[in-house]
């Protein structure tokens, strides 16, 4: 029998929790552990419980916050978050991704987005809604500043950002193009440098903003 994904659920607002609940009860292959409306209760479930999921809100200053994402990525790196917000501050969400969370979704994403969410960041993967990628796309490249030429990237570097972005780690990318795996690092150091980003995340952006990948 496969594991089911133990999940952990931070919100303020019962409701949303009571909601979530019963999507994750009605859902095959989903556990709920814990429920946590604070900070305080989120990290002492968190250490106590080692979710394999924790989907929180952390747009509710007086409960939970960003520094509690930072917190848990601290204490327990493997730690994978996935973000259901109202929260459409671009910089409030890339500080969230920066942090280390995993999928991003609005609360008004349908059952099956949040469901497919929490699938793929059971697994380690990145998840982003539309609206999300949206908020996200245009904060990375509505604006060049002064400079509006666009940032040239060699053929395989185009290729390693299309597999990165298709959640390929290293290893598996160096085996496809028949390289070794310290010739991909360098490509993708030589990318992040060429296109200023510091993170995976960023990556998927550009790849979905670029046509390098098709979100559909």
């Amino acid at each position: 029998m496969t594991d089911l994904i133990k999940i952990i659920i931070a919100d303020s607002q019962y409701l949303v929790r009571k909601g979530l609940t019963h999507l994750i009860s009605k859902t095959k292959g989903l556990k709920l552990i814990a429920e946590s409306s604070t900070s305080k209760e989120l990290i002492e479930s968190t250490n106590r419980l080692k979710p394999d999921v924790i989907m929180m809100d952390y747009h509710q200053q007086e409960n939970l916050d960003l520094k509690d994402i930072k917190s848990i990525k601290d204490q327990a790196p493997k730690t994978n978050i996935m973000v259901l917000s109202a929260d459409n501050n671009r910089e409030n969400i890339s500080q969230a991704l920066s942090f280390g969370v995993n999928s991003f979704l609005t609360k008004q994403c349908s059952k099956e987005e949040i469901t497919n969410a929490i699938y793929a960041c059971a697994k380690g993967e990145k998840f982003f809604c539309n609206k999300v990628l949206d908020i996200l796309i245009e904060n990375n490249f509505g604006s060049n500043g002064d400079d509006c030429r666009p940032t040239e990237l060699s053929i395989r570097e185009i290729q390693v950002v299309k597999l990165i972005a298709e959640g390929l780690s290293s290893k598996m990318i160096a085996e496809e193009l028949h390289l070794s795996p310290h010739t991909i690092y360098t490509h993708r150091k030589n990318v992040m440098k060429k296109l200023r980003f510091k993170s995976s995340s960023e990556l998927v952006l550009y790849a979905v903003n670029t046509g390098i990948i098709s979100t559909n």
